[in-house]
């Protein structure tokens, strides 16, 4: 399992690096206030570099001081660093291998992590800034089918959401059925749940990543518990989001 999403994490930030080394101007702003193609992939890079400490010596990651400022600072300082793009193919190569070779729990933001889930959330962020980037750009993404990973990661990450804004985690099972963008229907939970979330993935996907507003998406929620969660979806470790 990890080899194939490694793979598919690879992929996701070959096209992403495709997309920016032909971008030019780094410094064009994104939909994210204050952040500029640069910030987004000077993130990527801080958040590999992170992930590799964790791997290798969890206590000193547990260790550095983590200010609130902390994800706008470091985007910031990495943004203006003139080898940015070798910087990050160089952390993204270091994840992969570390990834490859991991076992056990990976301390991390939130909840510890597998390496398994560990790659599914390096490629989720890779394709949600990916997409900031390619708005900026103006550029229309093609959807495929590794946004499969993005939607997983969203689906397990349903309790954590609740707790993050102070809600007590729901025993009521939830049933997520999406649609691929080849036609292909993903689902999660019990057939016969009564709590049930449909639409297409993709739109699923800008959801739980924050990058799209509930309005704009054909997300359909069906139950107290799937109404409730739906606006405060969130599949990355953190403070609740306000958006991008």
């Amino acid at each position: 399992m990890i080899t194939e999403l490694l793979a598919d994490l690879d992929a996701e930030s070959r096209e992403l690096d495709e997309l920016v080394a032909g971008a030019g101007d780094w410094s064009l702003p994104t939909p994210a206030e204050g952040w500029t193609i640069g910030h987004q992939i000077g993130h990527l890079m801080w958040t590999d570099r992170a992930a590799v400490l964790a791997m290798t010596d969890p206590e000193a990651f547990q260790a550095q001081p983590l200010t609130g400022d902390v994800v706008d600072r470091t985007a910031a300082e990495a943004a203006v660093l003139p080898d940015l793009l070798e910087l990050w193919r160089d952390s993204r190569k270091a994840v992969q291998e570390h990834l490859r070779q991991a076992s056990g729990k990976i301390v991390w933001f939130g909840p510890p992590m597998s390496p398994a889930s560990m790659a599914t959330a390096r490629l989720m962020e890779t394709w949600a800034h990916g997409q900031d980037v390619a708005d900026a750009l103006g550029v229309e993404r093609v959807p495929t089918k590794r946004i499969r990973h993005v939607c997983h990661i969203g689906v397990r990450t349903i309790g954590f959401a609740f707790l993050l804004n102070g809600l007590a985690v729901p025993d009521t099972e939830i049933r997520v059925e999406l649609t691929g963008p080849d036609g292909e229907v993903w689902t999660w939970g019990p057939e016969g749940a009564e709590e049930r979330i449909t639409g297409p993935a993709l739109d699923f996907a800008f959801l739980v990543t924050q990058r799209r507003n509930r309005k704009e998406l054909a997300i359909e929620a069906t139950g107290d518990t799937a109404e409730r969660w739906v606006p405060i979806a969130q599949a990355f470790a953190g403070p609740p989001g306000g958006g991008r």
